[in-house]
């Protein structure tokens, strides 16, 4: 497994900056969001698609430093059944194109989801079968929207030279768990699989190690994220939570640096049996707490990330202390 990590946690530094400090803390490939729900800090899509020197002095300033590209990243809804939506599937084929003019082939996004029904202006969530027209609803978002999607998209990814698109198992999504993974799947082929980010699965209720075996192949991308519950809240309000990400002291439940949430025993575990079932590829740092420094949350959860690998480092190449 090689150690990734998504730009975003370091959108207060330039690029420059942002690729250094990758480099310092030992990550070997890292992951570019290009739109949509992140502000992009570290691509510009229009100015890297239209400027072929852009592009060579992007790609020698990874190369002088050792680095390369994971995946490009484009999440976001893309079938909002809104002007979003549609500015968001813009987003998504000029990644597609990007990713062929950088010679990337795999895309990380999400599965997207629809509104409730062709007069909806608001996508819709459906997480429980009753009432009844929550199942008439749901099955209207996967046959009249969602499949014909993926079905178009599939073909025009292999058309850039695309081989395999991840979607992450986030909630608000059609495809938030194995189940609903591989229904799109077995529907529209393998270049489908899973961004799998154990975090989404916590909050969910789900146990992220048991469920790498349920995946196996499936699987990807790997978002090596942590969440914690939190004890005296979640008790009495459950996981259901609408809260705002910053009302980090009120919520049930947070996004957490590596060992925060789970103690690093945990992520062993996990991380042995990511290789049991025969994964060798990206483990992409996501950064998402907002409870402390982000560089100081980095640190923290490269430090996690390190020990809890099945792979030897040479920490003196790296500097780690925090």
């Amino acid at each position: 497994m090689r150690m990734s990590l998504v730009t975003d946690c370091l959108e207060f530094m330039s690029f420059d900056e942002m690729a250094d400090t990758a480099v310092s803390l030992g990550y070997e490939t890292l992951e570019f969001a290009c739109g949509n729900w992140s502000k992009a800090p570290h691509i510009d899509l229009d100015v890297l698609i239209e400027s072929s020197i852009q592009r060579e002095k992007f790609i020698n300033a990874l190369k002088s430093r050792g680095l390369s590209i994971e995946a490009l990243n484009c999440s976001g809804n893309q079938l909002a059944p809104n002007e979003e939506g549609r500015e968001h599937q813009i987003v998504v084929e000029k990644t597609f194109k990007l990713a062929e003019l950088l010679g990337v082939k795999n895309i990380n996004m999400m599965s997207g989801l629809p509104g409730g029904g062709p007069a909806d202006k608001t996508p819709n969530w459906i997480t429980t079968s009753w009432p009844p027209i929550n199942l008439e609803i749901l099955n209207w978002q996967w046959n009249e929207v969602a499949l014909p999607y993926w079905e178009k998209t599939v073909k025009e990814a292999k058309e850039y030279g695309i081989e395999k698109i991840a979607l992450e198992n986030h909630g608000s999504q059609l495809v938030y768990n194995p189940e609903t993974l591989f229904k799109l799947r077995n529907h529209v082929g393998d270049m489908i699989g899973i961004n799998f980010d154990p975090s989404h699965l916590f909050w969910m209720g789900g146990d992220p190690i048991v469920t790498l075996r349920t995946l196996g192949s499936a699987i990807y991308h790997v978002h090596a994220k942590d969440t914690r519950i939190e004890r005296g809240i979640v008790e009495s309000h459950g996981v259901l939570d609408t809260k705002t990400i910053d009302e980090f002291s009120t919520r049930s439940w947070n996004y957490v640096a590596l060992g925060h949430g789970h103690e690093v025993s945990w992520w062993k575990e996990f991380f042995s049996v990511l290789s049991m079932i025969g994964y060798d590829g990206p483990v992409s740092l996501e950064m998402e707490d907002l409870t402390m420094d982000p560089l100081t949350a980095l640190k923290m959860s490269t430090h996690v990330l390190k020990e809890a690998l099945p792979k030897d480092f040479d920490e003196k190449r790296y500097v780690t202390s925090y």
